[in-house]
Parts: structure tokens; sequence; C-alpha cells
């Protein structure tokens, strides 16, 4: 009897058989075939087939490495590993052997990397990652390579920075490699405290104290560092001092530093080659008309790609009152964050950054007082702590950093406006007077710029000026240094790639939006592209290679909208605004090896 069997098709339903939605089966089906699929095959097969190793069944090669065995299939390592897919499927002698010697890998790298054939996963630590990277390596494991590097990087410091990238070198991983290099030229001064420094070549250190991406306070801490290396085995590389005292850009000392502290060395004195590279740069210094004259990377200021967090401190809020908010925006993640607060209200205060701490000096309350106190946040801690307060109560004052000390100069007590300048020792925590300012300078800005402080614009009451003046540290006198192209007060200076921008302000009769740059070369200012809003009050710094121009008043409203300024295409462009200020703020940038991982 003939038996006929008739199919029917249900194109558009899906049948399943005791399935969980996420392991469940397909069957496609047409009127010509069908086709199953079975979804957890392959995950449900791989740990049964490192189950039947641990049993060691059907197991068809043995890897040796340092006296220790690994049984394997010889199919899943080809399948899995690159190294051995070139091994057993190209008639390689090893291909026919029962067991294989391996080296260059440790034993428990080995067994990390064949477990993760098998599995899919691997386990790092600060004992394994090293052995296990180098593993990935030769094996040809590129994703475990990488999350090796991942996790290296997310735990880079001073202390293993150099080591790093040299073991990244080794292994021709370029990624690693780039990221260290770029946290060296971030971290020197505090790279070349440690041991690593040490122990560099003399072809290493030429490499560093070249390069123009260094982020130093100042070039003392690059000349420093070069002693600091030569003392380690002075014997054996005083011969190098005149070609590493080469690289280090004594013209941006201060003077009373060459003199002082570098012509004093022991070792400089004795070489006829150190002292004419000592001579030329006091030669920079006591004759300004020759400074053209002087062909040389050597007075080019470095290229400090500052990278850190924008902490906005104190100001105003929408109603004009003083405020004690602290925020920061991280460039990377394009957001604002809110920080502790300080201990007292304060508007048109004093702001300087000190390695990871920021120093607030003075200010308005917003009620009858102009202030003399000073309060320092520590970004590690995350904690605001009261210091000395300044000589003079001041308001609408300035400050900057030069090395580890930090000036502050002019500002209004309340009366009138000051020409009064004071110095701060974070190390001692005291202050001391300087010589005044030839003019009194109310809303002015003030920057350290080439070992030297200068202070632009501002007003004293009577009249605002676009003039300038220069403060040498070495002989405790002012000069004029040449003036503004418009006359500001409520300005903001920073200074970026060796320049100096100013931008903003109010000059009597209008709100400013204009930005002119003051080239040391030329010295002369310049226009560049002005901002696309008004804004006096301002607050400026260089962070990421670019300008920041934060908040301000435009004439009508306290602003919180920030701009961004990029020297390479001459425009400015729109940020974040600010979350918690609107005007009035001071501001400062903390770049330490803790926030650069938070």
């Amino acid at each position: 009897m003939d038996w006929k069997i008739k199919y029917e098709t249900h194109s558009d339903e899906e049948y399943s058989l005791g399935e969980s939605s996420t392991t469940r089966n397909v069957l496609e089906m047409n009127n010509d075939h069908s086709v199953f699929q079975q979804n957890d095959l392959f995950p449900s097969a791989f740990p049964l087939m490192a189950d039947i190793r641990r049993q060691g069944k059907l197991c068809d090669v043995v890897l040796k490495v340092d006296g220790q065995h690994f049984s394997a299939h010889k199919i899943v390592l080809a399948a899995t590993i690159p190294y051995f897919n070139a091994m057993f499927m190209n008639d390689m002698v090893e291909s026919r052997n029962k067991e294989i010697e391996i080296k260059c890998i440790d034993a428990m790298a080995l067994e990390s990397l064949v477990n993760f054939a098998y599995s899919g996963k691997v386990t790092l630590n600060k004992n394994n990652v090293q052995s296990i990277m180098i593993g990935a390596s030769y094996l040809q494991l590129g994703k475990v390579r990488d999350a090796c590097a991942n996790y290296l990087l997310q735990r880079i410091h001073p202390q293993n920075a150099l080591g790093f990238r040299q073991f990244a070198d080794s292994l021709g991983c370029s990624a690693l490699a780039e990221s260290a290099e770029r946290y060296i030229e971030s971290y020197f001064h505090e790279v070349a405290q440690q041991e690593e420094f040490l122990n560099l070549t003399c072809a290493e250190i030429k490499t560093l104290l070249y390069k123009n991406e260094l982020r130093v306070d100042s070039e003392e801490q690059v000349f420093e560092a070069c002693m600091r290396w030569i003392k380690h085995e002075i014997k054996k590389r005083k011969e190098h001092l005149p070609e590493l005292l080469s690289l280090v850009r004594l013209p941006l000392l201060s003077p009373l530093y060459i003199t002082d502290r570098v012509r004093n060395e022991e070792q400089i004195r004795y070489s006829i080659q150190c002292r004419d590279l000592v001579d030329e740069a006091l030669t920079f210094h006591l004759i300004p008309e020759r400074r053209s004259l002087i062909q040389s990377f050597r007075v080019e200021p470095r290229v400090c790609d500052v990278q850190g967090h924008i902490y906005v401190v104190g100001g105003l809020n929408r109603l004009g009152d003083s405020v004690s908010t602290v925020e920061y925006y991280d460039p990377k993640s394009g957001k604002w964050h809110n920080a502790p607060p300080m201990s007292m209200m304060r508007s048109r205060l004093g702001v300087a950054v000190v390695k990871h701490k920021l120093y607030a000096f003075g200010g308005y309350n917003g009620k009858d007082s102009r202030l003399s106190s000073v309060e320092v946040y520590d970004a590690i801690k995350k904690e605001w702590n009261i210091v000395a307060p300044m000589i003079c109560k001041r308001s609408a004052l300035g400050a900057t950093a030069l090395g580890d000390l930090i000036y502050v100069c002019g500002g209004y007590d309340g009366v009138t406006s000051l020409n009064s300048v004071e110095r701060y020792h974070p190390a001692s925590n005291s202050w001391c007077s300087l010589a005044p300012m030839n003019k009194s300078r109310s809303a002015g800005a003030v920057i350290a710029f080439q070992g030297y402080i200068y202070v632009l614009g501002g007003h004293d009451g009577l009249s605002i000026f676009n003039s300038v003046e220069r403060y040498n540290p070495a002989t405790d006198t002012w000069t004029e240094a040449p003036p503004m192209l418009t006359k500001r007060c409520r300005l903001g200076v920073a200074m970026l790639g060796g320049k100096l921008y100013a931008c903003g302000g109010y000059d009597g009769s209008s709100f400013l939006q204009t930005v002119e740059v003051f080239e040391p070369s030329a010295n002369k200012w310049t226009y560049v592209a002005p901002m696309t809003a008004q804004r006096s009050r301002v607050a400026l710094t260089s962070n990421m290679g670019k300008l920041w121009a934060v908040g301000g008043y435009d004439g009508i409203s306290n602003l919180v909208t920030v701009e961004v300024y990029d020297p390479k295409y001459n425009e400015w462009r729109y940020a974040a605004d600010m979350i918690a200020h609107e005007g009035g703020v001071g501001l400062g940038v903390i770049s330490i090896p803790e926030l650069s991982r938070s």
C-alpha cells in the first residue's frame, strides 16, 4: 500500500518545544526546504569541550613550558588562537608532534591563554597582566593583548609610566606606548622624581629633554631633572652634561635662578660649553634688543598642552549675589559636575593653582566686606582648608603661580584701587610684600609668562588702561611692556602655545568681545577672531590645546555660557553651559594623575 504525506507550510508561525526565550531554537520553512538553527549549541559546546579536556580525554597535543605540561585539542587551539592555526594548518613539523615545546611565554600565562581558548575568558590582575600580555602578543591574540593594555593604562602612574612605555614598545603595542608617552609628557615633573627616570639611558634622556610637548610649570623643572640624572652617576654621566644642558631652555629661566642656581652648579662652572650656554641665557635677559638675534629653539616656550578639569569658583548668581559654589568641567566627557563649596561667599576673587591644589584669594562677600582670607582646595582629598590671610584685603585682584610661589597683584580694598603686590609661599604658609606696580590696578589680569609676572589693563577708579607692566622676581622691579591694542578692565588672560591672549572686558563704554594675542618674538599685540558674545568679567584659561572663556557679563545679564577658541582654525565655538554659576567667577585648571583616571 502506498502512503502519501501531505506537507503544509506555516510561514507566519514559529514553533518551540520547551525552550526559553533566550535560547529558543529557530525553524525556518518554505515550500522547498527547512533550516533548523540551535542558538545555544556553540555556548554549550565549548564548556563541554573544556570539561572533556579536564578529564584528559580526546586530547591530541601536549604543550610544554618551564617543565609543565598542558593537554589540549588541536582543533580547539587552531580555531581560537591564530598562532596555533598557522602551526597546525600549514603542515609545520609541530603539527605532527604529540608534544610541542613553547618558548617566550611563562607557564602561568600559557595556562591562562589555553583556558581562554575554551572559555573566551581571562582574569587579569597586577601579578599576571604583563605575563599574559607577552603571551597574547606571542600567540597573536590581539583582543586579549588590548585588554591587558587597557588594564595597565588605567593604572599608569609617575612611578611606572616609563616602564609601561618601554614594555609596550617591546611588544609593538603602539596604543599603550603612545598613551604612556603622552602621560610622561603631561606629568614630566612627577615622572622625573622616580627611580625609573634615573635609570634611563643618555639617548632616552636626550629625547625627553628635547620634547616641545613637556608640560612643566617652568623650565626650572626641566633643569632640575637634567641635573638629577647627571648626579645619579656623576662620574659616568658628567661628560654628557654640555649636550643635555643645551636641550634645557635656559633663556626661559628667570635671571635670579640662572645666577643663583644654574651658574653655581660645580659641573657647569668647570665646563666652557656649559658656561657659554649660561652666558647666552643671561644675554637674553640683559640685552632684550638682541633677542631676535638668538636663533635657537632654546628661546621658544614649550607647547604645554595642559589637560585637566576646569574648576569654576565663587562668582555671582542670577540675582548678582556672591556665592561660595564650586563646579568643574571635564573636557573628556563634556559635562559639568558640582564640587565641595568654599567656606565663604566670594566674587571678584583671585585664583591660582599649584600642583593639585587650587587657592582662592580675597574677593567680595556680597555684603559689606572685601576679604583678605585665603582658602585652598585639595583635589585629591576633595576638601577646602583655610590658610594664612593676605596682608591686604582685596577684591577684583589678580593672582598667578610661578613655580611653587603665588603672586597677587592690585585689586580694590573698599576705598581705593591698589598697586601693592604680595607673594605667598605655600610650603611655609607665609606672605611677603614685594615692590608695588607702577599703576594702581583694579580688575586687571595677572599671569606668569616666561619667568615674569605680567599685569594687563584694569583701572584706577578714574581711567581704564591698555597698558601692561612686567615684574622681574630677580630684581624685584616693574617695567613697562608693550600695551594692548584695546584698553580693558575685567578682562581674561591666558597663555597658549608660548603666546599671551587677552579677551573681553570693558573699555568704559562697551562690553568687549574682541581678543588679541601677544607674540614675544615680534614683541607686539595683534587681533585674532573675536568671541561670539560680549564678555566683561570673563575668566579665561588654556586647556587641551585651546582657550576656554567662561561666564562674564554682556551688559544685560550674567552669563552661564562657555566658548572655546581653537588657534589652528582661529575660531570660537560654544561648549556646555555652567550648571551652578553666572559670571564673575574665578577659574583654575587642575591636572593630576588621580584625576585623569577618575
